[in-house]
């Protein structure tokens, strides 16, 4: 019985598959955009809380997205290099280590819908309101969005993990890259519909709401600068837009493709690359996008090199 329970709670992950020849090259590619995304995101985060002229919506907002980039990116890969590195027959994690895993990756993976809602819904007011800017995007405003970024997803997060608790587990291989709601609840042999029904009802809320507003938000835009008549103006703002939405669409696409491939465990190799550009592709290159093709980033980032080359 000893030995029984020892098994179930000691898990078999099957992580990436990357032969010898393979495994090197994937090891310091993901090691580096690791640290250029840690390096950026942090560095986004400390810069807007330190500059004074960066304490607007706009930047903290931005300063949340960073920083939840950083914690999900820090979810997933150190454990994924290690991993490459192990051999497979060697690849274990306890159960709480792979719940854990599993409650944070989904909810910082929540958090950037949620977070881009409130960043979205912070570009409509200034580009479609801008006389009333300042009057709707107050302090006030402001502490409510980042309350409901963080605090709606993690409900509806530790709503969705809650219901594996009590599922009693006969199996011990997780089959995928690292653990996620999906894979835990198929550790159980019994009846799991109200997981499924619920994981369904959870993703459908996430995906929709955050496309619908997204979507709104970005067809009010385009409609405002095509009547403006300032050409600049509305060539920055569309090419912003369009960039914003290239990131977004990647992460949902790759999103979708994990929710669906997790039903054919034939194409795990599909998923499993799916699930690496989901994690790895957006907070590295969020930085660059939505922070430093902002001018006063920007300005703020040259300020400091300047100031450390007169230093030296």
């Amino acid at each position: 019985m000893e030995n029984q329970t020892y098994n179930v709670d000691l898990l078999k992950l099957e992580g990436m598959y990357v032969d010898n020849l393979s495994m090197y090259p994937a090891f310091i590619f993901l090691l580096i955009v690791y640290i250029f995304s840690m390096v950026s995101n942090i560095g986004l985060t400390v810069l807007i809380c330190l500059e004074r002229i960066l304490h607007q919506p706009m930047y903290i907002l931005l300063g949340n997205m960073s920083f939840n980039d950083a914690l999900s990116i820090t979810t997933v890969i150190p454990r994924l290099l290690f991993d490459i590195l192990t051999p497979t027959s060697d690849r274990y994690i306890t159960y709480n280590e792979c719940f854990t895993q599993a409650f944070l990756g989904h909810w910082f993976a929540a958090n950037f819908h949620t977070i881009l809602m409130t960043m979205a819904f912070d570009r409509n007011v200034a580009i479609c309101d801008p006389l009333r800017y300042t009057t709707i995007m107050n302090n006030y405003m402001l502490v409510k969005l980042c309350v409901f970024a963080w605090l709606m997803s993690i409900v509806f997060v530790a709503a969705l993990l809650g219901l594996v608790v009590p599922l009693s587990r006969c199996r011990s291989e997780i089959t995928n890259p690292w653990c996620d709601n999906a894979s835990l609840v198929k550790l159980s042999c019994e009846t799991t519909v109200v997981n499924n029904i619920y994981g369904l009802f959870y993703t459908a809320i996430l995906f929709v709401s955050s496309m619908g507003i997204v979507a709104y938000t970005y067809i009010r835009i385009t409609m405002v600068c095509l009547r403006s008549k300032s050409k600049s103006l509305n060539r920055k703002a569309l090419h912003t837009c369009f960039t914003h939405l290239a990131v977004y669409l990647i992460m949902l696409f790759a999103g979708f493709i994990i929710v669906f491939l997790h039903r054919y465990p034939q194409w795990s190799n599909y998923r499993k690359l799916a699930s690496v550009i989901f994690y790895v592709v957006p907070p590295a290159l969020n930085p660059l996008i939505y922070g430093f093709q902002s001018k006063d980033i920007r300005k703020q980032v040259i300020n400091i090199l300047k100031s450390k080359k007169v230093g030296y």
